[in-house]
């Protein structure tokens, strides 16, 4: 490709995300539906705007690549540890059962046993970028249908190398069962991938922690840049040319880093690169949907892509009973994992070249996966609207609330609204509460507490709660998504309600201030601080020197936020702000330190 064609190519995909993405998001179909849009519009079936789908499917692929880094970033290996159960149990299970069952459709419907096999492993696996990209979105990666969700992905991607791997064996030609497509046996394969996962364990614990503080002591931040992703392309690189999941070793390169000083700093310097290929993959899936053979069986093709979501819908809802997912989390749980898998295009492809399936079988089985990964966003959508609105996370209905007049609603009665609610019973204050814990609220209520199970951000809801007569509503639900959509929506509302609000962390604060809610509190700021004070007190510091040590920090910090907070979307400003930020703290302290040791010095003088 000229290097001319490449920037036509590029604006074209420029073009088609802006114009889509936006206009999805402002209908309610979400980022992903948006990009498969544009990837359809664009694609050879279609407006034929870019034709070469595989190549740039191939390119798009680092974006699943650097979400597993992503991950891995997140997760210590003591707490990868904790959840071993849940990856090789629920993921063992649900992909067994899947493959079962849709292996077994396809032989009923005539498909050879290999083709029913095939069909059954591909089609079993299910998106990892679809899934995780809407967990986060919806925050219920601390859920139990998130963390299952999370295992049977990650068991997925494990699994995909020996099912992509032994697809050969399984092909009508016996030779091909004796050595690998480059014709290499299959031991020495083995040996070279064992090699490289080993230097990439031994390399992300020894190895590339020197470098990274080697190169964060040039404070070059572009250096920093170019080595995260240096990091990442290689070691995907490398998985590849021994045969192995390039985003599984990424994943374990990004758990050995994830108790590493730099770990924010490589999220932050990854994350753009990784928003912007995880766009371009879902629009080469959209580019994927064949629509002429869509156009010679529009019937059989849906009537397939319907029942293998349905049948597998069905088989997660059962799976779900037994991974001990709350009976209102059960449906969103399946319906997020419904779909066919990146993994899946990568196993047809395969299959296909073994001569394990026709031409026209591997592009329909593409076909479905394709129209399944758009099926999701919209089947998520139906949920959120037919679905929600009378469930939730325990299956139980909202209450009907019966007119109140609080002077206080408090939003959500976590460890949060509780230390609240109880200061303001104590003092004999209204106070009305929403929450959607049931157990949390049928023991509130043998205390008298004026509590009512439901969703805080429904504005019926909060009518009913009392919010136009109310003066202050204190908002201290647990996810940072739904505490801004219930601000947006009392805002619009009831404009003159004073809001007080619990803040997650300081992008949530800016947030907030972006809502002009003016008073709020960090959730452990305050703590941290005061067991700061006892940590220094436990040290020797006079109590009255570790409280005005403590005081100037929290003021400085408080300072900082409302300096910050005009230029929080500039990042270079940011960075700038927050190093002089940093100088300006080490002084005071140095000052401090001076004062106390001159002090100390008048004493023994």
């Amino acid at each position: 490709m000229s290097q001319h064609d490449f920037l036509i190519a590029l604006l074209v995909f420029l073009v088609a995300a802006v114009v889509a993405v936006p206009l999805a998001r402002r209908f309610g179909l979400g980022a992903v539906l948006g990009y498969l849009i544009a990837g359809a519009a664009i694609g050879p079936h279609a407006l034929r705007l870019v034709t070469n789908v595989e190549s740039i499917l191939h390119f798009s692929e680092f974006g699943v690549v650097m979400m597993l880094f992503v991950i891995g970033l997140e997760l210590e290996p003591k707490k990868l540890r904790m959840l071993k159960q849940t990856i090789f149990r629920f993921g063992s299970m649900q992909l067994v059962a899947c493959a079962l069952a849709l292996g077994g459709i396809a032989a009923l419907l005539g498909a050879p046993w290999q083709v029913a096999l095939v069909a059954g492993l591909g089609l079993a696996l299910s998106s990892t970028a679809i899934a995780f990209a809407t967990l986060a979105e919806r925050n219920l990666m601390g859920t139990p249908a998130g963390a299952a969700s999370f295992g049977i992905l990650l068991f997925q991607d494990i699994a995909a190398i020996p099912m992509i791997a032994l697809l050969p064996l399984l092909a009508i030609d016996a030779s091909d069962a004796i050595h690998m497509g480059s014709g290499t046996p299959h031991w020495q394969t083995a040996a070279k991938a064992v090699a490289v996962m080993g230097a990439v364990v031994v390399g992300g614990r020894y190895l590339v922690r020197p470098a990274l503080r080697f190169i964060a002591r040039t404070d070059m931040r572009e250096m920093f840049t170019a080595f995260a992703l240096l990091l990442v392309i290689g070691i995907a690189l490398m998985m590849d040319a021994v045969g192995l999941s390039m985003a599984l070793g990424t994943f374990v390169a990004g758990v050995l880093l994830a108790d590493s000083e730099y770990r924010h700093a490589l999220e932050a310097d990854i994350e753009p690169f990784k928003g912007l290929l995880l766009g371009l993959f879902f629009m080469a899936v959209g580019m994927s949907i064949d629509f002429g053979i869509l156009s010679q069986s529009p019937w059989q093709v849906m009537g397939l892509v319907l029942g293998f979501v349905l049948v597998k819908t069905g088989i997660l809802m059962l799976l779900a009973r037994r991974f001990a997912i709350a009976r209102g989390q059960r449906l969103l749980f399946a319906l997020l994992i419904s779909q066919g898998g990146e993994f899946a295009f990568v196993v047809f492809s395969v299959a296909g070249g073994a001569g394990l399936l026709p031409e026209r079988t591997e592009a329909l089985l593409v076909l479905m996966v394709a129209l399944s990964m758009v099926a999701t966003p919209l089947l998520l959508l139906a949920f959120d609207r037919f679905v929600a609105p009378g469930l939730n996370a325990s299956g139980r209905p909202d209450d009907v609330i019966p007119p109140q007049n609080s002077p206080v609603i408090i939003a959500g009665f976590g460890r949060f609204g509780q230390i609240i609610g109880r200061l303001l019973y104590a003092q004999g204050i209204g106070v009305t509460v929403l929450d959607h814990d049931p157990d949390q609220i049928e023991f509130l209520r043998e205390f008298g507490f004026n509590v009512f199970y439901g969703d805080a951000t429904r504005v019926d809801l909060l009518e009913a709660a009392g919010a136009g007569s109310a003066k202050i509503l204190v908002v201290a639900v647990d996810g940072m998504e739904d505490s801004l959509a219930l601000i947006d929506r009392v805002r619009e509302r009831w404009p003159d309600l004073k809001i007080y609000a619990r803040a997650r962390h300081v992008s949530h604060i800016y947030q907030l201030k972006d809502r002009g809610v003016d008073t709020f509190e960090r959730e452990m700021f305050e703590g941290s601080l005061m067991m700061g004070r006892r940590v220094l007190e436990g040290l020797g510091f006079d109590p009255s020197d570790a409280r005005n040590v403590a005081l100037r920090f929290r003021r400085h910090n408080i300072a900082a936020i409302d300096r910050f907070y005009p230029h929080y979307t500039d990042q270079k400003k940011l960075v700038s702000l927050a190093r002089q930020a940093r100088d300006e703290l080490e002084e005071m302290f140095r000052q401090d330190r001076e004062q106390r040791q001159k002090n100390q010095d008048a004493e023994w003088s």
